[in-house]
């Protein structure tokens, strides 16, 4: 009902392309039914650079120019938008072709799969040290966790989805839903920098549980707070001691674990 509700205040006309109706076979006490319910779509997306073919995501196919940008951004191919000649990228096409500036830009040869459910892979392997006097109280991260909550749009219709924000506090200032987790923040970023908006000082929320590479991202974006409602991993436990990010877990209701620097949440226990 909860989703049909959902269905009905947004719209799935409006996400066309990026969920589809399938029929499904359902098994209750009452026995089997046929029904017609919500998938999220999912797509593989080839960045080019200057006609080389750099790296194939699996991602949602929406906000697929801030991915992009995003991706590029975290993985310090681009220092901004200045760097970027020209972007060709729709949201019904499997490949994106983006001409740098630099037309002799050699691309990285190392790459990792991430942990992440979306397929996705990285070049970088460390971070740097986030600088910065942010605090935010405990009760303003359950707050904002709420209303990350109440802007999942896609879940809420169908599920399959990962949900993050970037807040300053107060408001979420960027919304973005993907199979993939590390997607959502690449999505952010990449957003913000087309809004020319910055994400240093600022709260970062995800709805999937945090991992290493989320956690170099989040310090390549220099966000101070990382929060979610599920266990971080050792590793991006251990990073955030390292690169001075406060790891919040299990911010549920009125209560969440602080795994690093719980003095950027005025915890006054150490």
């Amino acid at each position: 009902m909860k989703k049909q509700q959902a269905q009905e205040a947004i719209g799935v006309s409006d996400l066309k392309g990026v969920v589809s109706d399938v029929v499904c076979d359902n098994f209750s006490n009452d026995g089997w039914t046929r029904t017609t319910v919500c998938s999220p779509s999912e797509m593989e997306l080839t960045i080019y650079i200057n006609n080389q073919e750099l790296v194939t995501i699996l991602c949602t196919p929406n906000k697929l120019n801030c991915l992009v940008l995003g991706f590029l951004y975290s993985e310090g191919i681009i220092s901004g938008t200045g760097d970027v000649l020209s972007m060709r990228v729709c949201d019904d096409e499997t490949t994106a072709d983006v001409r740098l500036s630099n037309s002799e830009y050699e691309l990285p040869r190392l790459r990792t799969l991430t942990s992440g459910c979306g397929g996705g892979a990285t070049f970088k392997t460390k971070g740097k040290k986030i600088d910065s006097d942010f605090i935010i109280s405990a009760e303003q991260v359950l707050s904002m966790m709420k209303q990350l909550y109440e802007q999942m749009n896609i879940y809420r219709i169908c599920g399959g989805v990962h949900t993050s924000a970037l807040s300053d506090s107060e408001n979420l200032l960027v919304v973005a839903e993907d199979i993939g987790r590390h997607n959502t923040l690449d999505k952010i970023q990449g957003e913000c920098l087309l809004r020319d908006l910055t994400t240093r000082d600022k709260l970062l929320l995800s709805s999937g549980r945090v991992s290493s590479e989320m956690l170099l991202k989040a310090a390549k974006m220099q966000t101070p707070v990382v929060v979610s409602p599920h266990s971080p991993t050792g590793s991006a436990i251990s990073l955030a001691h390292e690169l001075g990010i406060a790891l919040v877990g299990y911010a549920r209701g009125s209560r969440m674990s602080v795994y690093s620097h719980s003095e950027r949440l005025g915890c006054s226990t150490n």
